[in-house]
């Protein structure tokens, strides 16, 4: 059985799951999230404040679908009652992002700056070196209820301008730790 998949998952208050075959959909304070399962796995609304996740046989797929439909299940628990949230750290003389309405704009080193429309759910904010919130700052804050669409939003970011080895510059999650490389070394 599947450490992970057996783990009973647990409602906080004003979280409630409706369960329709496959389909789970998870409602709380934040908003509500939907989610179709594979069919090897089922999901069980035990007692009030808990919920679990069975599979269905012990077939291969249905043990590889078992922790992952879980795991998804209780993020769907987690993101409705708390949210989630990945904060970018921008490095680099004139690196800096700026917030226009909802609309995110990098400006990176490139001749133009770099534009972000947020996804459905998604909420950028912008802090400065001291923590408050700011319309200008180099610390992006992407916040939202699904953490698969906070996540990859996160990513397309950092995609824009990664950190390079030489001098970190760049865009980095918070607390990533860039390998620093020597520079070419002079004629003597």
């Amino acid at each position: 059985m599947s450490r992970i998949g057996k783990r009973p998952i647990s409602l906080p208050n004003k979280v409630t799951v409706a369960i329709d075959g496959q389909s789970v959909t998870v409602k709380g304070p934040k908003g509500e999230l939907s989610r179709v399962l594979p069919s090897e796995v089922e999901v069980i609304h035990e007692e009030e404040a808990t919920v679990l996740v069975k599979r269905r046989d012990e077939s291969r797929v249905a043990r590889q679908r078992h922790g992952l439909s879980r795991t998804l299940v209780a993020n769907m628990v987690d993101g409705v009652s708390q949210g989630f949230q990945k904060r970018l750290d921008i490095q680099g003389v004139g690196y800096r992002a700026q917030l226009a309405g909802t609309k995110l704009t990098l400006s990176v080193g490139y001749s133009h700056p770099v534009e972000f429309v947020p996804p459905q759910g998604i909420v950028f904010e912008l802090e400065d070196n001291t923590g408050k919130k700011v319309n200008q700052g180099t610390l992006v804050i992407v916040s939202g209820i699904d953490k698969e669409v906070v996540g990859n939003t996160a990513a397309k970011i950092r995609a824009v301008r990664p950190p390079e080895p030489y001098k970190g510059k760049g865009i980095r999650y918070m607390g990533e730790v860039v390998k620093r490389k020597a520079g070419k070394a002079g004629k003597k």
